[in-house]
């Protein structure tokens, strides 16, 4: 795909509708756009919290929701059209390679590898693994490849442990414990490929920067969480991003992050009753305030983990410092509280329309900082969704003024 016109045309789309996906459901009881499309609210908020879960992971159950949803979710499904790079390592992998690495988790390493290496246009001298961890990533490429590889992590401890496992392998490992965002220039050359999957927000900013400061022969970076910033909100890296205007706070950056395909059940009943709570707290200060506005609610109040309802508003309120009055009933005010939560996931589907094309709106954005450089670059899925939502791959290549 040309990359600066799939950028402008997203970032049309998502300026034109706009109302859709920053107003955010859980904090707001009436959203704009239900004005203008009555039906469509009125059909969402009458389906169960079950419904909402299934069209998480089924979008096409919602191929009977009453218009526009239906022409957005084309025009989204359009955009968002990238190609798929699919592969597997051939090879045999050895089982000590894999030990004690989730088996999900393994399976990201191992697709972004095998795509990785296929499509780079020459083997590298060395691989810099960015925000290494214990190297699982790095371990992989080295014996793949047969190229040395530094890994750079700023925690001693997984530096320590991941040297001991890449000794036990007898492979060409450096283990380097570092903080990437003090990094000087130096730890990177002019003949690595650096290499990053799922490093978040600044974090992989900071890489960019630096395999560009460094002209670093090859980059493959699967970019993720990309809210997590010290900045109040998004800082474009290239010249397109900067004119396109587009402002996004960090909790808006936060959109492409809210889709989880890996939580367990146990998880996802704690994740529903915490929020189910949280909004109940919310009606409840509402109503009791007289102020119709959200009041920011921690998820978890300080103090003892509250056993119910009733413990949790009142760890609240004394957060806020509030002598609000009791409910006439928590129980009442409890089941007032799932029916809002089944409302705002079911409303959220929306603006989960605009996720993908937010997230590859940024990382073209990321990509056109790369074409600015002189990089050639190129971006495509290197795994199912189901496998990991964050499975784009950034791949770029130094043109001859950076050889």
């Amino acid at each position: 795909m040309e990359l600066l016109t799939r950028f402008n045309q997203l970032t049309d789309w998502l300026q034109r509708h706009q109302a859709l996906w920053r107003e955010r459901p859980f904090t707001h009881l009436q959203l704009s756009w239900e004005q203008d499309w009555p039906a469509l609210a009125s059909w969402l908020r009458q389906r169960s919290l079950a419904d909402a879960e299934a069209a998480q992971l089924q979008p096409a159950l919602l191929a009977d929701a009453p218009e526009p949803f239906g022409a957005l979710a084309a025009q989204a499904r359009e955009l968002c059209r990238v190609p798929r790079w699919y592969g597997e390592l051939a090879e045999p992998i050895p089982e000590p390679l894999q030990r004690h690495i989730p088996g999900r988790k393994w399976q990201q390493i191992t697709r972004f590898s095998a795509v990785t290496s296929a499509r780079m246009p020459a083997p590298p001298q060395r691989w810099v693994d960015w925000c290494a961890g214990k190297g699982h990533l790095g371990r992989l490429l080295a014996w793949h490849s047969q190229c040395p590889v530094c890994c750079l992590e700023w925690d001693a401890a997984l530096c320590d442990a991941g040297q001991q496992l890449s000794q036990q392998l007898q492979l060409s490992v450096q283990h380097l414990t570092a903080d990437v965002m003090q990094l000087p220039v130096a730890q990177l050359q002019p003949q690595d490929a650096a290499v990053a999957l799922h490093a978040c927000g600044d974090l992989h900013r900071q890489l960019i920067e630096q395999v560009v400061a460094a002209g670093c022969a090859q980059l493959a970076l699967s970019p993720c969480c990309y809210n997590r910033i010290s900045a109040p909100q998004h800082q474009p890296l290239s010249n397109a991003g900067r004119q396109a205007g587009l402002q996004l706070s960090r909790d808006e950056l936060g959109l492409p992050l809210q889709q989880t395909v890996t939580a367990g059940a146990r998880e996802r009943r704690q994740r529903d009753r915490s929020m189910a709570w949280r909004l109940a707290c919310d009606l409840w200060q509402r109503e009791t305030r007289g102020i119709d506005a959200y009041l920011p609610t921690p998820s978890k109040p300080p103090g003892p983990a509250p056993d119910t309802l009733q413990q949790f508003c009142q760890a609240v309120a004394q957060h806020h410092q509030l002598a609000l009055p009791a409910p006439p009933c928590w129980d009442a005010l409890e089941q007032r509280g799932w029916q809002r939560l089944a409302e705002v996931r079911n409303l959220e589907l929306v603006a989960g329309l605009f996720r993908r094309p937010l997230e590859l709106w940024l990382v073209i954005e990321r990509a056109l900082y790369l074409q600015e450089a002189g990089y050639s670059v190129s971006l495509g899925e290197f795994c199912d969704t189901e496998l990991t939502p964050r499975n784009l791959l950034l791949l770029a290549t130094a043109g001859p003024d950076q050889v």
